[in-house]
């Protein structure tokens, strides 16, 4: 960190240093898996353990690696791996070397059951439904996958409008690994102050189940200290492509603590402890404030974890703690 001072607290100590978008799963064996943005935004990697702790430790293999033109040259972004309709599949962001912007979904393939060893294919862009005039025409990201009732679903983010524009969160069932079935939904759209700082985000979705609710936490505003998540919520019994059957929180679930030296909490996942009792939320956050330049290419963004505790309601409450139990 270059002689940077930072408050050191039992909080903010990194699971893993320098992996941002972090993501964990957990295979029906057991194994753990555990990738993130590097911030060389070059190439995606992949640790496997038994255990989550055996994630700090882990051999990281290096599963692609960005092209040397075209698509998928830079800004290699958010990579999440998904056992999805009977093979791992990896879907991540990648921008054009000519325009680094253009940011699209893409998504991997794996032709063996060892996602560690490969070998790893591209299916290329992810494609929108056939009547679908709108869906990754503009800087699309940050995409996540889940089953509900043997149907799967995709969020994602994508921006709108002229000028200064709004990054949104939208919704559709899939067809297949690399196909929607349905038109875009709009599921969330930056409403509050405390998702406009700098830039109106809503981006990095991750969804949570408990006691016939759905939950599905996002991250707002810029990339630095101003970064935070909000929370959506559902009744499984409800129709999910219907939006008026979410609803939103009015407030951030998760944000800046500059007493326990956290800042720009954000962009997480979640996955089940090894007894299967404890959810646990994995995100990236800084341990200082202050950032010399663009906020997105200081490295300094560190995967942390902390306990998802459940209140008399049946909502997650995300409280700072240290360690992964």
């Amino acid at each position: 960190m270059e002689n940077r001072k930072v408050n050191i607290t039992k909080y903010n100590k990194p699971f893993i240093e320098q992996r941002a978008d972090p993501f964990i799963c957990r295979s029906r064996e057991g194994t753990y898996y555990f990738t993130g943005s590097v911030p060389e935004y070059d190439r995606i990697v992949l640790r496997s353990s038994n255990t989550i702790e055996g994630l700090k430790e882990a051999k990281e293999e290096v599963l692609w690696r960005r092209h040397d033109k075209g698509p998928q040259a830079v800004h290699i972004w958010a990579p999440e791996l998904h056992y999805v309709m009977g093979k791992w599949h990896i879907y991540y962001a990648a921008g054009e070397a000519e325009n680094i912007w253009k940011i699209r979904p893409y998504v991997l393939v794996c032709d063996s059951e060892d996602p560690m060893k490969g070998p790893w294919r591209e299916l290329g862009r992810m494609q929108a439904a056939e009547e679908d005039e709108f869906s990754f025409q503009a800087f699309s990201l940050d995409a996540t996958v889940f089953e509900h009732r043997g149907e799967w679903y995709y969020v994602w983010a994508e921006k709108t409008g002229v000028g200064k524009q709004i990054s949104n969160l939208y919704i559709a069932k899939m067809a297949s690994p690399n196909r929607l079935a349905t038109v875009q939904v709009l599921l969330t759209t930056p409403d509050y102050p405390w998702e406009r700082v700098e830039y109106w985000v809503n981006e990095g979705p991750a969804v949570i189940r408990k006691d016939g609710k759905l939950f599905l936490t996002f991250s707002a505003s810029a990339t630095g200290a101003c970064y935070c998540m909000g929370m959506l919520y559902i009744d499984e019994e409800r129709e999910i492509l219907d939006p008026n059957n979410w609803r939103k929180l009015s407030y951030p679930v998760l944000q800046t603590n500059r007493d326990k030296g956290i800042y720009g909490p954000g962009h997480n996942s979640f996955v089940k402890g090894e007894d299967g009792s404890m959810d646990l939320c994995i995100y990236h956050a800084r341990q200082y404030e202050e950032i010399e330049g663009n906020p997105l290419y200081d490295p300094n963004r560190h995967t942390m974890i902390m306990p998802v505790k459940w209140n008399e309601n049946g909502f997650p409450c995300f409280e700072y703690a240290a360690g992964s139990k």
